[in-house]
């Protein structure tokens, strides 16, 4: 079992406000969904998705993540120089928010394209 992250340092108590200080910038949900959706591990997997991270904001947010216990990392099983970026189960406890988000983008923002249309599913 994780332990649970400290409350030490977070601007209040408020549970929205203490999750928003580790998954509520720019990129965090998007590693998280290419991790969960697309099943991203690698720095490089990462850094090529659509939105274009940039490599010292995608090693930050990564550094932050597994420090947080979003993420751990890994030795590549098949070449031993590479880390792989696996999601923990409280990585993986995002899954339903990742969704609501993409569903509520998908539904109300009229630029969103057919491409968030795997958002649009009942979680199972």
């Amino acid at each position: 079992m994780q332990p649970n992250i400290k409350k030490d340092g977070f601007r209040s108590q408020c549970s929205i406000s203490c999750a928003l200080e580790l998954i509520g910038d720019k990129w965090s949900l998007l590693i998280v969904r290419d991790a969960l959706i697309l099943g991203k591990t690698s720095f490089n997997e990462f850094r090529n998705s659509k939105e274009k991270i940039a490599s010292n904001i995608l090693s930050s947010r990564l550094d932050f993540l597994v420090a947080n216990g979003i993420f751990e990392k890994q030795q590549n099983a098949k070449k031993r120089s590479k880390i792989d970026y696996i999601l923990t189960k409280r990585g993986h406890s995002l899954k339903s928010v990742v969704i609501a988000l993409g569903n509520w983008g998908y539904e109300n923002i009229a630029e969103v394209n057919d491409s968030a249309k795997f958002f649009n599913q009942k979680e199972g």
